[in-house]
């Protein structure tokens, strides 16, 4: 009977239809009952001793005290917000658990990475003014009564950046990987190397930044214009640059995967040494249009030491387990003319030149492999048979994921027609100038990136979800704001949230709350007020 009486009084305490929180990504479980704890001025927030979790705890007290005046200080160990280790293993490594009680708020979790991710919902919990970088007078700052329990379904969650194409700002590097923390993302792929530009500095080889990082022109308007600005353009990153971006991204338990684009996409790097080329004595040039190039590298044996030096000075720079070496739209046109090519493919008794791209994707994967590293590549470095230590990114629609998945590979998701955040997300006629197609923020959130045509043990080699975002017609910050976001909010859940706890209705309506916090956050969102002070480059094509 007490039994009885205490699950009555459950149902009535969770289950009465209270106003649900606006948390984006939906939470796996999440009961709400009535009420709300008020946060104190002078509240205390507990944490473990331990260097990572008092960072969590830093971090939520100066984003509280900052927009709320508040002098919340950080104890070790229990405090009126407290983050607690857990020993549920059901949490893994970034689940949590949130209880908001009369008492104050605890979050649970396994790891310092899980009660980050707690922290990102109790901060979607509190008003949203909490997210403004200046004192909000007049605001209640309470958190509503609820018991959240959740894990993320898929273990990689990004988002990619082209620098190549346009050159980005550290300062903003950092506001993009804000975001991907923000929304429980954990992988930033920093797309470092095109045939337009070289971004990262190799030591070894100074003139892929002197030379490779400047074009003498860039196109303006869109490609079938075919115009051009007629000004010099370059930038590039520092090692020290980017070992400072590397540790925000840590702070925050967000992995950075570099790409350096091999065997095509190489004209920058030509254009600085031309010895890795076709034609060595042919003088390149930067790549002024977009697009694709036929000048890409020649196998040869001081080709392949030239990009085992450069990837060495980047997997000593960056920590990630993943170094992305492309390997998308390589044509095959000079390997086809070149004599020292098909002399190769003969000795190597390979097919043809899907085989030649095959044997230099293979013997840098050995290389990455034997730093302790593993590749990632687009779905082209299928062709011709695949790297046994590879992981595909499947952008060609979802074929190469399901390939690659069907031979024991691992996968991650990104089919242009779901998470290019280049495409058009509304009516051409009335949207600054972008590459083309259509992907509204209803599509990328109805994308579930788990093949329907894989068994469940082939399923387990989806990792997860990425959109990413190519900056041909993106040359500014505010215009990659302009891009990404909502949409790729939208995928942020679809990487989060079980596929059965989805809905479009139900994401569109916290999406409106949560819009207001990207305001205070200064976030050029599509659709948002500042859009009306936004300069862009380009005319709006009528």
């Amino acid at each position: 009977m007490k039994r009885f009486l205490l699950t009555v009084l459950c149902s009535l305490w969770f289950c009465t239809t209270w106003a649900q929180p606006n948390i984006i990504p939906k939470p796996t479980q999440m009961l709400v009952a009535k009420g709300e704890w008020v946060l104190g001025s002078k509240a205390k927030i507990g944490a473990p001793a331990d260097a990572k979790w008092t960072k969590v705890a830093e971090m939520l007290a100066g984003q509280i005290n900052k927009a709320s005046g508040y002098t919340l200080k950080t104890v070790k160990g229990k405090g009126d917000i407290s983050l607690v280790l857990s020993s549920d293993a059901s949490l893994g490594e970034e689940g949590y658990r949130l209880l908001s009680t009369p008492k104050g708020v605890t979050i649970q979790a396994q790891t310092a990475k899980g009660a980050f991710y707690g922290m990102q919902s109790l901060l979607q919990l509190l008003p949203v003014e909490v997210f403004s970088p200046k004192v909000v007078g007049n605001v209640k700052w309470v958190v509503p009564y609820v018991t959240i329990k959740d894990v993320p379904r898929y273990s990689y969650r990004g988002l990619m950046l082209d620098v190549g194409r346009h050159f980005m700002p550290a300062e903003f590097v950092k506001k993009y990987i804000d975001m991907i923390a923000l929304h429980k993302q954990n992988q930033f792929h920093w797309h470092l190397t095109d045939d337009q530009g070289w971004r990262i500095e190799i030591k070894k080889y100074p003139e892929l930044t002197t030379i490779g990082s400047k074009r003498k022109e860039t196109m303006k308007g869109h490609y079938t214009d075919q115009k051009y600005d007629g000004t010099p353009y370059g930038g590039f990153y520092t090692q020290e640059e980017i070992k400072d971006v590397l540790k925000y991204a840590e702070d925050r338990f967000v992995n950075v995967i570099p790409e350096i684009e091999l065997p095509g996409h190489a004209l920058a790097a030509l254009s600085a040494y031309p010895k890795l080329g076709n034609n060595p004595d042919k003088i390149y040039e930067v790549g002024t249009k977009w697009g694709v190039y036929d000048d890409v590298f020649m196998p040869r044996e001081e080709t392949f030491k030239f990009l085992e030096d450069v990837l060495t000075e980047v997997i000593d720079l960056f920590p990630s387990k993943y170094i992305h070496i492309g390997g998308d739209e390589c044509p095959k046109t000079q390997w086809k003319e070149s004599r020292f090519a098909q002399d190769l493919i003969e000795k190597e008794n390979l097919k043809d030149e899907h085989g030649l791209q095959s044997y230099v994707i293979k013997r840098i994967d050995k290389f990455v492999t034997s730093k302790g590293r593993r590749i990632i590549g687009w779905d082209e470095i299928l062709e011709g048979g695949l790297s046994p230590n590879a992981t595909v990114m499947s952008w060609r629609g979802t074929e190469g994921g399901i390939a690659a998945a069907k031979e024991d590979h691992d996968v991650i998701m990104t089919p242009n027609n779901f998470v290019y955040l280049d495409h058009y997300q509304a009516d051409a006629k009335t949207q600054p100038i972008a590459i083309g197609g259509f992907t509204d923020l209803a599509e990328s959130y109805s994308y579930d990136p788990t093949p329907k045509e894989l068994t469940a043990e082939q399923a387990k080699h989806i990792l997860g979800v990425q959109g990413n975002v190519w900056t041909e017609y993106m040359p500014t910050s505010d215009y990659v704001e302009y891009m990404v976001f909502p949409r790729g909010i939208a995928l942020a859940e679809t990487g989060w949230t079980p596929a059965d706890k989805k809905d479009f209705a139900d994401f569109s309506k916290r999406l409106e709350v949560h819009k207001k916090r990207l305001d205070y956050l200064g976030v050029n969102y599509f659709g948002a007020p500042i859009n009306d002070k936004f300069k862009y480059v380009w005319p709006v094509k009528k």
